[in-house]
């Protein structure tokens, strides 16, 4: 994954994907991308040194769908804060909870499921908050997914993408 990695950019330098090396070095050789930024390393052909791309930026626009963050447990506790919605409290021991309980209709959604320690989920039982006189300290919904998010798992890796990918300052920093 490391150096065989290649960020992938738009037209409009905004990053797009990861692609492997050989993708990547295939999509510059038929012109549909330039080398924006090549690694350490090259390939050498009978007549030509060739640098192996590090970022590469497609020529044309690509237009697509902003990615969404699929639902899971672990995404549902990561937009929580890893906390328990209900008292606040961090543990390692979280629970799924539904808002509106499923037997009674609540869907199985972002905006229906939230983060809750086992004691306020035991508390809450079969009910609505509300019916539990208990108050939420934030509202679910679905989460944005952000440039950063699609590429954190790489930037470790890579120092050379830093300035492609808005966000990375700041966890660095962190």
């Amino acid at each position: 994954m490391d150096s065989s990695s290649v960020l992938v950019l738009n037209q409009n330098y905004e990053p797009l994907n990861v692609c492997n090396m050989r993708r990547a070095v295939i999509l510059v050789l038929r012109g549909k991308a330039e080398i924006i930024e090549a690694g350490r390393e090259v390939l050498h052909s009978a007549s030509t040194v060739f640098p192996l791309p590090s970022v590469i930026r497609l020529i044309s626009l690509i237009r697509r769908p902003r990615p969404r963050v699929r639902l899971t447990r672990k995404e549902i506790f990561a937009r929580d804060g890893w906390m328990c919605v209900y008292c606040g409290r961090a543990t390692r021991e979280l629970t799924l909870d539904h808002v509106m309980p499923r037997h009674r209709g609540g869907p199985h959604t972002w905006e229906n499921l939230v983060s809750a320690c086992k004691p306020c989920n035991h508390r809450k039982a079969g009910r609505t908050p509300s019916e539990a006189r208990m108050v939420m300290l934030s509202e679910p919904g679905r989460p944005r997914v952000s440039v950063y998010y699609t590429f954190f798992q790489y930037l470790g890796h890579h120092e050379g993408w830093r300035k492609f990918v808005p966000g990375y300052e700041a966890s660095a920093a962190g």
